[in-house]
């Protein structure tokens, strides 16, 4: 039975697709694989079945994919599983940093036990005027799930919308409305937008995408949401700029020790993806990967590994783990064919600097071909399955 570990709870909508063929638990030992959501697995020591980690979210910070990966240890996310419920988060926060309801609010609370509430709200309200979204733009950096998402729903509220993403898909394009302007580059954005929402991941070259430099080239009183990574923000810039009132607003989902209680900043305790809804999509969709991978070696949305699948079959199959580099597709073909083993199917994929390939024969292969495969210079995983 295969034993697969829980580093955090998970919905049980999630751990139920795992069938009596799993063992489901926070106490397994000598595991075959992990489902984790926010758990730090940076110093955790890796067990010699361990086979894949599934991330219940996109985010994978949390876990060292470059150990991962030498280990031949498949990581896998859930991109799009929460994207629902973190549009309807940057829908609050772009209200949220056009009026100032919690400040209203703030003050309500502050009347209580008073005479005459309502005629103190009436002449007192005056000091929490906002701004409308309607007739606005909004610049949406990263086109992915969650900011196509985003952009199609300010469209739905009568802003004009610029979208700028370098890598953006042809699915994703194809999911955008119409109105979406196209945006030349990052500039673009920060010079034409009242308001300017994050939805890239973390990477060296990210990081601290909106800093002093990059506030200047921005409209005066623009608002900025990030409701992405608080690495993308420089938050001293950013503090310096709403003491200047270069910026109006600062709303992140992503508090920090310089941003918690700083004036300007609209700070969510990282609700995003915090939803019942959004976390039963993400454990269902990364139990139904680890699923599929421990019981027929397909790979689906790996952040270390790339896509590479075949419909399940009764055929014997191997999948492969080796480096990207040539000539390697070959030697593992003929490896079978010295075996007089015939290859039914064959798939391969790369990513980057690894490759994968999923090979389905006419008969079971036997121990001394899978050893040959594991001698193939650049292999580093060998998996049979019957």
């Amino acid at each position: 039975m295969l034993k697969i570990k829980l580093m955090n709870k998970i919905a049980k909508v999630g751990t139920d697709v795992l069938t009596n063929r799993y063992e489901v638990s926070a106490n397994v030992e000598n595991e075959d694989a992990i489902m984790v959501r926010s758990a730090n697995l940076h110093e955790l020591p890796f067990g010699k079945n361990l086979r894949a980690i599934a991330r219940c979210g996109a985010g994978v910070n949390n876990i060292p994919i470059d150990k991962c990966t030498e280990a031949g240890v498949v990581v896998f996310n859930t991109p799009g599983a929460n994207a629902n419920a973190v549009k309807e988060l940057a829908i609050a926060a772009l209200v949220l940093a056009s009026r100032d309801i919690i400040g209203g609010v703030k003050w309500v609370e502050t009347l209580a036990g008073q005479e005459n509430v309502a005629k103190t709200v009436e002449a007192g309200k005056s000091a929490f005027v906002g701004h409308e979204l309607a007739g606005k733009t909004l610049g949406v950096i990263g086109l992915g799930a969650i900011g196509g998402m985003v952009a199609n729903a300010a469209i739905s509220l009568g802003m004009s919308v610029m979208g700028y993403d370098p890598y953006i898909t042809a699915k994703a394009a194809w999911s955008l409305a119409p109105s979406v302007k196209q945006a030349s580059d990052y500039i673009d954005i920060f010079k034409n937008c009242d308001y300017i929402s994050l939805h890239v991941p973390a990477t060296p070259q990210t990081k601290n995408m909106i800093n002093a430099k990059t506030i200047a080239q921005m409209k005066n009183g623009a608002r900025v949401l990030n409701l992405a990574r608080a690495d993308l923000v420089n938050a001293e810039d950013v503090k310096a700029a709403l003491k200047l009132k270069k910026l109006a607003a600062y709303v992140t989902d992503f508090p920090t020790d310089e941003t918690a209680g700083a004036e300007g900043v609209i700070a969510i305790p990282h609700l995003g993806a915090s939803t019942v809804e959004s976390e039963d999509h993400c454990a269902v969709m990364a139990a139904q990967q680890l699923d599929e991978f421990l019981l027929c070696g397909n790979i689906r949305n790996s952040v270390n590994f790339p896509s590479v699948g075949i419909p399940m079959s009764d055929k014997p199959r191997v999948c492969i783990m080796n480096k990207n580099i040539p000539n390697m597709l070959t030697q593992i073909t003929s490896a079978f064919s010295a075996e007089n083993i015939n290859i039914e199917n064959l798939a391969n994929g790369s990513k980057g600097e690894i490759a994968y390939t999923i090979v389905e024969t006419n008969v079971a292969a036997h121990g001394e071909i899978l050893n040959k495969l594991a001698a193939i210079e650049g292999v580093f995983g060998v998996r049979e399955f019957d």
